[in-house]
């Protein structure tokens, strides 16, 4: 089986660097999800860890994941708290014209039999904030740095599509899923403080995909 990078480790949290297109609940199918490797990421301690958030399926990097019940509690309510720092790089496909900004929009869940379900921006939807940065350009595709205020779900994927105006190369749900074999977005880095205690802080390197489209570590410098 796969042995899963270690990003971080001690008796409180594990940080992983999650696969691209492992999903972290077992999906209805039952085909391989990260609980097949929860075994191995106990690495001798008495339970097996588990994940304090979600990352999409396609998204890779960093995922917090907790050693017990106790830490599990208090982790979660660092994200409650938002006091969970966290970057994401996503490729956009599309130029975009300014260097930075922030995104703002309210997002609802909608659903139909044709398309499944997907989030929309909805004034009545829950509040979403997202600050962005553009790194690089690479012909019709950007870098861009992402860092989330709030953890809604597909938040930074509609924020790209309706707040940049283009969606993340290979998205299948907000774009047309064409350039890339998955969306492209990685959970580069998460840190959070500790009380007492030295902070959580992880980075996960680039992937191949990343690096295939032109994309290195000289982009992510300033």
């Amino acid at each position: 089986m796969t042995q899963i990078p270690i990003l971080f480790e001690d008796a409180e949290a594990l940080v992983i660097d999650k696969p691209a297109g492992l999903p972290v609940d077992r999906p209805r199918s039952g085909a391989r999800s990260l609980e097949d490797f929860l075994e191995q990421l106990r690495l001798g301690f008495q339970r097996a860890p588990w994940p304090v958030h979600r990352l999409d399926q396609d998204t890779s990097g960093c995922l917090l994941m907790a050693r017990n019940p106790k830490s599990l509690k208090r982790l979660s309510a660092a994200f409650e708290a938002k006091v969970v720092d966290k970057l994401y790089l996503g490729v956009v496909a599309g130029p975009i014209a300014e260097d930075a900004g922030t995104i703002e929009l309210s997002l609802s869940k909608i659903s139909s039999a044709e398309q499944g379900w997907r989030m929309i921006p909805a004034r009545k939807g829950k509040p979403a904030l997202t600050h962005w940065r553009k790194l690089a350009v690479r012909g019709e595709l950007t870098l861009v740095e992402f860092r989330p205020e709030t953890g809604r779900t597909h938040q930074i994927r509609i924020h790209a599509l309706a707040g940049l105006g283009a969606p993340l190369l290979g998205d299948p749900v907000y774009g047309d899923g064409k350039g890339a074999p998955r969306t492209m977005l990685h959970a580069r880095a998460i840190s959070l403080p500790r009380e007492g205690k030295e902070a959580i802080s992880a980075v996960a390197p680039l992937p191949r995909d990343f690096l295939a489209l032109g994309f290195g570590d000289d982009d992510l410098s300033g």
